[in-house]
C-alpha cells in the first residue's frame, strides 16, 4: 500500500453514545436547558432493546471516523440495560471504557458490572462516574471507596456550567481522597487560576469537549493555562451535543477556539499539539499510554489508514498540519483496532448500515411515542 497515511487511532475520551437518540434536540437552549428538556426526560423512556439501538449506531459512527478507543460516561441504568450498552459497544468492535455511574446506595453495582460484563471482554475496561458536589458527598466517597478498591480511575463533570460553582464539585472531590492522578475531570471549563494550578499540582487529568462546550454555550476551556501547569488533557465528542463524530473537526475547534479567544496563532495547543492530545495524550488521560495511542512496538495494533490523494486533502504540504486542517472522515479508509480489520477502503467490516439506522429509527420512534 503506497500514497497511504499510518496513524494511531483516535482516543476519544468523553462520550455518551445513547445520546444518539436525542441527536439535534433542544438546539436553542444552554447546558443547563438541554439536561432539562432533552437529556434528562429522555434516559428513563428508553429501554434495554432500544439502548442496544442507540449505542450500537453511536459506536458504530465513532469507529467509521477514526475513534479506535471511547471513554463511555454511562449513566446510572438497570443492570439489564447495562448487558445490552455493553453488548452493543463490544459488537461495535472498538476498544471502550465503561465510566459507570450507579444510583446513591447502589455504588457496589460497579464491581457486578466490572467482574461479570467486561471483565470477560478483551476490548473492555472500566471506570467509575460520579456526580461531584458537596451535596451528595457521601455517596460521591463510597464511589471513590468502590474505584480505588477496583484500581479503577473516577470520571466527573466538573465545572461545565457558571453554576456548577454552587455545587462546591472540586471542594466534594478534595474532600473525599478524589483529587489526584486518579480523577478524569470533563469540560472544566470554568476553573479559578488556584484550581488551575492544583490541578497541574495533583496531577488530575481533563477532557476537552469543544464543539459540545461552543453548542452548549458553555465556555472556553483554559487549556493554554492548563498546560502550562503540566496539566494532561484529551479530547471528547461528548455525545448528544457534539451531535455526530468527527475527531478532526474537533480538533480544529479545539485549536481554532483558542486562537480566537487569545487572538494569538501561537497559543497552546499547536497543530502538532491537538494532533497529540487526540491520540496519545487521551491515552496517557486515561492511563492507557501503554496500550494505545502512538505506533509503538509492544502496543495494541490499533491504527488508521488515510488517503491523502483526494481533492480535500492534496497536494501534500506540510502533513501534520493538514492531518488537523483538511483531514475528514471520509479520508480515513482502513481502520484496524487490535490488529483487526474493522474498516477497509472507506466501508465497515460485516456491518449492514441500512440496518443499524433502520433499528435506530425504530428505537428513535419508541422514544418519540413513550409515555
Amino acid at each position: 500500500m503506497t500514497g497511504k497515511l499510518l496513524m494511531p487511532g483516535f482516543v476519544d475520551i468523553h462520550n455518551h453514545l445513547w445520546q444518539s437518540s436525542i441527536r439535534g434536540g433542544c438546539s436553542d437552549q444552554d447546558l443547563v436547558g438541554w439536561l432539562a428538556s432533552c437529556n434528562r426526560p429522555a434516559l428513563p423512556k428508553i429501554d434495554a432493546a432500544d439502548m442496544y439501538r442507540f449505542v450500537h449506531l453511536a459506536a458504530l459512527d465513532a469507529l467509521r471516523t477514526g475513534v479506535t478507543t471511547v471513554v463511555d460516561w454511562v449513566h446510572a441504568i438497570p443492570y439489564a440495560t447495562s448487558e445490552h450498552y455493553v453488548r452493543a459497544l463490544d459488537d461495535a468492535g472498538l476498544r471502550f471504557v465503561y465510566a459507570m455511574a450507579t444510583a446513591s446506595g447502589d455504588e457496589g453495582a460497579v464491581r457486578k458490572v466490572k467482574r461479570e460484563l467486561l471483565d470477560p471482554l478483551p476490548l473492555a475496561s472500566a471506570q467509575v462516574s460520579v456526580h461531584a458536589g458537596m451535596e451528595g458527598v457521601e455517596e460521591l466517597r463510597a464511589s471513590w471507596r468502590v474505584a480505588r478498591d477496583l484500581g479503577l480511575m473516577v470520571n466527573s463533570h466538573v465545572l461545565e456550567h457558571r453554576s456548577d460553582r454552587e455545587a462546591g464539585q472540586i471542594r466534594a472531590l478534595r474532600e473525599v481522597g478524589a483529587f489526584g492522578p486518579a480523577l478524569l475531570m470533563n469540560h472544566a471549563i470554568h476553573l479559578t487560576r488556584e484550581e488551575i494550578a492544583l490541578t497541574g499540582d495533583r496531577g488530575v487529568r481533563v477532557a476537552h469537549c469543544p464543539l459540545s462546550n461552543m453548542r452548549l454555550a458553555s465556555g472556553v476551556m483554559p487549556l493554554p493555562k492548563l498546560h502550562r501547569h503540566g496539566v494532561t488533557a484529551g479530547l471528547g465528542h461528548d455525545g448528544g451535543t457534539n451531535d455526530t463524530s468527527d475527531m478532526f473537526a474537533v480538533m480544529k475547534t479545539a485549536v481554532g477556539l483558542q486562537r480566537a479567544v487569545h487572538e494569538d496563532a501561537e497559543v497552546y495547543p499547536s497543530l502538532p499539539a491537538v494532533l497529540r492530545m487526540a491520540t496519545l495524550g487521551g491515552a496517557e488521560a486515561i492511563g492507557m499510554a501503554d496500550q494505545v495511542g502512538s505506533l509503538t512496538p509492544g502496543k495494541r495494533a490499533d491504527l488508521l489508514i488515510l488517503a491523502p490523494g483526494t481533492l480535500n486533502f492534496a497536494p501534500r504540504i506540510d502533513w501534520t498540519s493538514q492531518l488537523v486542517l483538511n483531514g475528514q472522515p471520509p479520508n480515513v479508509t482502513d481502520i484496524y483496532v487490535d490488529g483487526r480489520l474493522r474498516k477497509t477502503r472507506g466501508t465497515l467490516v460485516g456491518v449492514d448500515e441500512a440496518e443499524v439506522v433502520h433499528q435506530a429509527e425504530l428505537a428513535a420512534t419508541h422514544l418519540k411515542h413513550a409515555d
